[in-house]
C-alpha cells in the first residue's frame, strides 16, 4: 500500500535519512524503532509532507490493479486527502477547543454529514470517556486521555493509512497497554497503520513487519516477533532480553 523507495532527508548540513527504502502491505502493521535521532520522526514527517525530502519516492496504492498506484504528494492536505493521516509525537490536541470540537477538526476532510456523525459515534463508543468528555477543553484532560482523542481526531479523518509518532510516550503502563490495544483494533477494522514507537518490545509484539533506523538508514528488517528474538535487537533496544 505504501512503497518509499531511496529517501534522502537533510536538515542544513544534518542528514536525517540515507536513502530509505522500505514497504508497508495493506491492511498491516508496520513498526519503526531505533534510538533517538535514528530518523524515525522524520520517516513519518516525510510521508506527511511535512519535510521535504531531497530525492527519493513515496508511492500510495489506494485500491486494486496497476492505475492506483500514485506519487504521494508533498502537499499535507493533500496527502489527508489520499487517506494518509499522522497523529504527531505529543499529541498536540488543541488544548483551548473542546473534546467534541478536536475531533470534528479531524473529520475536516469528510465532506458527509452522516459519515461524520457515524464517525463521531464510533470514536466515542471506543473511547466512552470521550463522550463523558466532550465538552470539556482538551487541554484539561490527563496525558492518557489526551492520546485517545489524538488517535481518535486521526482516524475522523477516514485514513487508509495511519501513521502514529511515539503513541507511548510519557505514559502510565497501564495506558500504555491500552494504546496497543487500540493499534490492534484499528488493524482488524482494515486500516494500515504505521508504528513509531520507542517501546521496542510493545512494537515489535504486534507489528506484522518491522524496520530498525540507524543513523538515517534501515539497519534490520523482519518479521516483528523474528526481531524480537534477533540478538543484535535484543541488546541494542530490548534491555538484552525479551519481556513476557
Amino acid at each position: 500500500m505504501l512503497r518509499i523507495e531511496d529517501l534522502w532527508v537533510s536538515y542544513g548540513h544534518v542528514q536525517a535519512l540515507l536513502g530509505v527504502s522500505l514497504e508497508v502491505e495493506r491492511g498491516s502493521i508496520v513498526s519503526i524503532i531505533g534510538s533517538n535521532g535514528a530518523g524515525k520522526s522524520t520517516l513519518l514527517n516525510t510521508i506527511s509532507g511535512l519535510v521535504k525530502q531531497e530525492r527519493g519516492r513515496i508511492f500510495l496504492t489506494d485500491g486494486i490493479g496497476p492505475d492506483t498506484t500514485k506519487l504521494l504528494p508533498r502537499e499535507p492536505y493533500r496527502v489527508v486527502k489520499l487517506g494518509v493521516v499522522q497523529v504527531p509525537e505529543g499529541r498536540q490536541v488543541f488544548p483551548g477547543l473542546t473534546v467534541r470540537e478536536n475531533l470534528m477538526a479531524g473529520a475536516y476532510t469528510v465532506n458527509d454529514a452522516g459519515r461524520v456523525r457515524r464517525n463521531l459515534d464510533r470514536m466515542f463508543e471506543m473511547y466512552p470517556i470521550l463522550k463523558e468528555r466532550a465538552r470539556q477543553q482538551a487541554g484539561t484532560l490527563s496525558g492518557g486521555e489526551q492520546q485517545m482523542l489524538a488517535i481518535c481526531r486521526g482516524l475522523m479523518a477516514e485514513p487508509k493509512v495511519l501513521l502514529l509518532d511515539e503513541p507511548s510516550l510519557g505514559l502510565a503502563p497501564i495506558i500504555v497497554r491500552g494504546v496497543f490495544d487500540t493499534v490492534r483494533r484499528i488493524r482488524e477494522e482494515g486500516i494500515t497503520v504505521v508504528l513509531v514507537e520507542q517501546n521496542a518490545n510493545q512494537a515489535l509484539a504486534i507489528a506484522d513487519y518491522a524496520y530498525v533506523l540507524e543513523n538515517g538508514r534501515v539497519a534490520l528488517e523482519g518479521e516483528g516477533r523474528a526481531l524480537l528474538c534477533d540478538p543484535a535487537v535484543k541488546d541494542a533496544y530490548l534491555g538484552g532480553a525479551q519481556e513476557a
